[in-house]
């Protein structure tokens, strides 16, 4: 799957930025496929845990995780040149807006 310099090979699991392999652990390459999957919508984090984590999600109390896994994915691909595509959406989760994009 391929997206402007984002490609995913889902059968190696390697995320690349352009030529840069990205270093990304199995939970987030699957969060960039997630979000990659749903391009220009709003995705909860309570859906992104479910879609994560599956069946485990009904026993947590909150879902900070999945703020520290966005934010590790931002950073590996801002590192790597990649442009950040996901924006936050305050109360509500986050968008990978592939209209427009923010530093």
């Amino acid at each position: 799957m391929e997206f402007n310099e984002i490609s995913l090979n889902t059968d190696t699991f390697e995320a690349r930025i352009g030529e840069v392999i990205l270093d990304t652990t199995r939970k987030e390459f699957d969060l960039l496929l997630y979000f990659l999957v749903n391009k220009n919508r709003v995705l909860s984090r309570q859906s992104i845990a479910a879609h994560l984590w599956g069946d485990y999600t009904d026993t947590l109390a909150n879902f900070d995780f999945v703020y520290q896994h966005v934010k590790n994915l931002r950073k590996k691909i801002s590192t790597a040149g990649g442009t950040d595509y996901i924006n936050t959406v305050y109360g509500l989760g986050y968008k990978f807006n592939s209209h427009e994009a923010h530093q």
